[in-house]
């Protein structure tokens, strides 16, 4: 059996993304253009029902911009899980709005509805669930608080291309979805970021503040950004759209039978609701989890990555928000979570190398 590394992650990039990055460097048009516009199309074809779409730079600037279209700023308060990427946070405090952190639920990573209804205040105006891993929040229960307490609904997508709630696509419960393509994530771009909203006027916005707050041009209505998607990375999003439901079913397929054979950890559960996509495949371990991942690389050749290691809460630039706020389950996590290989591209041997590391890790550790 191979003693090759088998690394964590693993983007796929081939001839075809190659050919058209050649395609659209030798026209000439290489800034936000038609293959832009014709992404924005297809993505909302293929991954939303018909939503409208927004293509930026980053999946960042699609929730930053999201938000700003919202209308949220200064004085108002959002409400967002600590146990996720940074960008979550970040977003809402680049408006000049307050991240208020919310704990999730143990089985799924993703914000307790209860825990979100108990850190409403009369400043909040959103909830911004992310549906991490690829695993989907509970829509239909945030969807209630949300109407309860008149609140918008935001959607943190990033990596969650193709994952459903009750049969019905992320990015479309909410005000808006946002979704990255960054390398790692289920399909790239390259570089990029995608907002999904059904509201007309909203989509509208977001576009006129990605481009410096115009859609005339040098017709300026409001203070905008520089967010803009080029056509090169365009280009690479729709090469990569045409492939990632079948990468999403390798995916499925390879996380099932992980989930089949590995012994001593706690496997990923997925609501009787959720398509689980698998950005991440997230297993839990109740002892010295970095004790785990140094035993998985330097005894088995197989990396692994712990997200998150820090709960935003706990982070320097996080935590001024959020003072002696205690998230029980979300520290639990953030001790106890490795997110091992499940990209579409491994082997069947390379699976099994996996399981046969995993288990011997976990038996030792008995």
């Amino acid at each position: 059996m191979s003693t090759e590394f088998i690394p964590a992650a693993h983007p796929i990039i081939g001839e075809d993304e190659v050919d058209a990055v050649s395609r659209v460097i030798r026209s000439g048009m290489v800034a936000q253009g038609p293959e832009t516009a014709a992404f924005e199309q297809e993505f909302s074809e293929q991954m939303v029902g018909g939503a409208h779409c927004v293509a930026v730079n980053s999946g960042t600037s699609a929730l930053h911009t999201g938000l700003l279209a919202a209308g949220v700023g200064p004085g108002d308060e959002v409400i967002v899980p600590s146990f996720t990427f940074a960008a979550t946070g970040n977003s809402v405090a680049l408006t000049g709005a307050t991240p208020v952190f919310a704990d999730i639920e143990d089985d799924y990573f993703c914000l307790d509805p209860a825990s979100v209804e108990a850190a409403i205040t009369d400043k909040t105006v959103g909830i911004m669930p992310v549906h991490l891993y690829g695993h989907p929040a509970n829509m239909d229960a945030l969807g209630k608080i949300a109407e309860k307490h008149g609140l918008k609904l935001f959607e943190d997508a990033a990596q969650a291309h193709g994952a459903t709630w009750g049969g019905r696509p992320v990015g479309t419960f909410g005000a808006f979805g946002a979704f990255s393509f960054y390398p790692t994530k289920n399909m790239t771009a390259g570089e990029g970021g995608m907002i999904t909203t059904g509201d007309g006027e909203l989509a509208r916005l977001a576009a006129m503040i990605r481009n410096q707050g115009m859609e005339k041009r040098y017709a300026n209505e409001v203070v905008g950004l520089n967010n803009r998607m080029t056509d090169i990375n365009a280009a690479i999003g729709r090469v990569q759209l045409a492939k990632v439901g079948e990468w999403t079913r390798q995916r499925q397929e390879n996380a099932a039978f992980l989930t089949e054979n590995l012994e001593g950890v706690v496997a990923p559960k997925v609501a009787p609701e959720a398509t689980h996509v698998y950005h991440q495949y997230t297993i839990r371990v109740s002892a010295d989890r970095d004790g785990f991942v140094a035993a998985l690389k330097d005894e088995h050749g197989i990396g692994s990555g712990v997200y998150y290691p820090i709960p935003n809460h706990r982070l320097p630039s996080l935590a001024p928000y959020a003072p002696g706020l205690e998230l029980p389950h979300t520290e639990k996590a953030a001790a106890e979570v490795i997110s091992l290989p499940v990209y579409p591209s491994l082997t069947r041997e390379q699976l099994e190398r996996i399981v046969t590391a995993v288990n011997a890790v976990a038996k030792a550790g008995a």
